[in-house]
């Protein structure tokens, strides 16, 4: 049986997933436009899993009989200083998006919607995953100081990054 509350938060989740991946676009425009083609490699792959996990929760809340109701998706940041600036934005972007996902399961605890708990334990495991490749990555960053052979050697790095389609249990 499905609770009013719980597809209310799941559909304002799917909002929050797709404007995830919005902001990634625009900080892969932002990279293209430096040059930095190895860092805009990174986002294009972090768009195309936000929009997998969007549709994660679309594809959930249709199978449990909700019904889907979109919003508006906030305008992103489109101006950066920096790959020091564009991934701290990104690790305090990814932990509010485990917050966001504590909540959800947090309500589906408190209504005892097991089904959505088990659901949610994928994503738990994902944003662990998320937070922990930006850390690195931002870490590195700090490291180099912008230093323009560090930075090219993380560009490079993050090009070899390539998208694999999420195997979200719906």
């Amino acid at each position: 049986m499905q609770n009013d509350k719980m597809i209310q938060a799941l559909n304002e989740q799917v909002n929050k997933e797709f404007y995830s991946a919005y902001l990634y676009l625009a900080m892969q425009a932002y990279f293209l436009s430096i040059n930095l083609d190895g860092f805009a490699n990174f986002f294009k792959v972090q768009v195309q899993e936000e929009r997998d996990h969007a549709l994660g929760f679309f594809n959930y809340i249709n199978k449990i009989g909700g019904k889907i109701v979109f919003a508006e998706i906030q305008k992103p940041q489109s101006e950066f200083s920096g790959p020091l600036e564009v991934f701290d934005l990104t690790l305090k972007h990814e932990q509010s998006v485990t917050h966001s996902i504590y909540t959800l399961m947090d309500i589906a605890k408190e209504v005892k919607d097991h089904t959505t708990e088990i659901f949610l334990q994928w994503f738990i495991s994902e944003q662990a995953e998320e937070e922990e490749n930006v850390s690195r990555i931002l870490n590195k960053l700090k490291l180099i100081k912008g230093d323009g052979a560090g930075l090219f050697m993380i560009d490079n790095e993050l090009a070899q990054r390539m998208y694999v389609p999420a195997v979200i249990p719906v």
